[in-house]
């Protein structure tokens, strides 16, 4: 039992050096070398968990789209109200993304143009947010002159570019910028609140 757990740890291991190097290099300036160095383990024992580092890719991919389930997943059994469930989900992905550099890395394998695989987790958050917007329509919280995909795209859009600038500019704080935004947006959103005041 000790041998297979220290198997599952090795590879956790592997998987968030990978991530780290992927995280801060890219897919292809990332070797397999640096990563096996960064989970303390040999080359041989990198090859033994994974065969290429496409199959590493592969991996921090589906341990990111856990995270990212986790994020997204209805808390308890009864559906909370859809928009301020979408702003506290937004949030959350951002704190995970700051923190989490498998789910970061997982995520950034979608822009990265060397990783030629089907990247899904921009795709998996954007139908999420896709699809409380359209329980909020549904349910008449979601204002009716708001178009659904309009919506989504904006959604989408700023917790990516508050991610982005984050990592480049240490004064940008992606948590603030998400709080603005939907300061902003919410009550235009929003079908609680009376049209003059949008």
């Amino acid at each position: 039992m000790a041998k297979q757990d220290r198997a599952v740890r090795t590879r956790q291991e592997l998987i968030r050096s990978a991530a780290t190097a992927f995280d801060r290099h890219g897919y292809a300036l990332s070797s397999l070398t640096e990563i096996s160095r960064g989970a303390g383990v040999s080359n041989g024992a990198l090859h033994f968990h994974f065969s290429s580092k496409l199959a590493l890719g592969a991996a921090v991919e589906a341990s990111a789209a856990q995270v990212l389930e986790g994020v997204v997943a209805l808390p308890g059994r009864e559906a909370p109200d859809p928009l301020p469930h979408l702003v506290e989900t937004s949030h959350a992905l951002a704190r995970r993304l700051a923190d989490d550099v498998v789910l970061r890395a997982g995520f950034g394998l979608a822009a990265d143009a060397t990783w030629m695989e089907d990247v899904t987790l921009w795709r998996t958050w954007r139908g999420w947010v896709h699809a409380t917007l359209a329980r909020a329509r549904r349910e008449g919280s979601l204002s009716p002159d708001v178009p659904i995909e309009d919506a989504v795209s904006a959604v989408t859009a700023v917790v990516v570019g508050a991610q982005a600038l984050g990592r480049v500019d240490v004064e940008w704080s992606p948590q603030y910028a998400l709080a603005q935004f939907w300061n902003l947006m919410l009550p235009r959103m929003s079908a609680m609140v009376p049209a003059g005041r949008r």
